[in-house]
């Protein structure tokens, strides 16, 4: 690549790198501490330079849309993220059945990232409550839509009586439902089979740097 600056080459192995452990690609503000750059605003210059350059292509519209020209024979799913699950104690969402009708964002990944699975959409984890399964508040969870779940198998499970939604771990119990925390400074929760209903099971997990 001659011709191309240090730090622009830098950023450039950065992104292939990313690209290559998590099958998604890093923000403004991931290439920036990666990178040892001071300011978003001097990455988003650089990733500018490279764009114009032919080195990568974006997509203004999507969210962690860069794309190495080099790899773009990828196969390259869209995910919509429809908003925030607690995992830890329930919150309230606005129907039983969706988050949300119109995504927050759209993000790109690697049919690698998504096992090729349909009904795939993302959520934005808040809570501490599934941290022993590596599951910390600010990462984005990838989620299958599904209505059964394997016994420890974590899900999103709308609570009926409570109209809450909560992430938790799935166990089928004689006579009941226990929903448990990956957290061992947390209790687990009990329900009657009939009180709730599971909407999506937990394939993937978009960690935050």
């Amino acid at each position: 690549m001659a011709g191309v600056p240090n730090t622009r080459l830098r950023i450039l192995n950065f992104i292939r790198k990313f690209l290559d452990e998590r099958g998604y690609a890093p923000t403004v503000r991931d290439i920036a501490r990666g990178c040892n750059i001071s300011t978003p605003s001097v990455v988003q210059h650089h990733l500018n330079k490279l764009e114009r350059q032919g080195y990568i292509h974006r997509d203004p519209q999507v969210f962690r849309s860069i794309q190495l020209v080099e790899r773009k024979q990828e196969v390259i799913s869209r995910v919509p993220l429809l908003g925030t699950i607690a995992a830890g104690e329930p919150i309230p969402v606005p129907t039983p059945d969706t988050w949300t009708t119109i995504p927050e964002e759209i993000l790109q990944l690697t049919e690698e990232v998504t096992q090729s699975k349909k009904g795939i959409y993302a959520l934005k984890v808040k809570g501490t409550s599934m941290i022993d399964a590596l599951v910390d508040e600010g990462d984005i969870i990838l989620m299958q839509h599904t209505s059964t779940v394997e016994d420890g198998e974590v899900a999103a499970v709308w609570l009926k009586a409570e109209q809450e939604v909560t992430l938790k771990k799935v166990y089928h119990e004689t006579g009941r439902i226990r929903l448990q925390p990956a957290n061992r400074q947390m209790e687990p929760m009990y329900y009657k089979p009939e009180d709730v209903e599971i909407q999506g099971k937990v394939i993937g997990v978009l960690r935050k740097l």
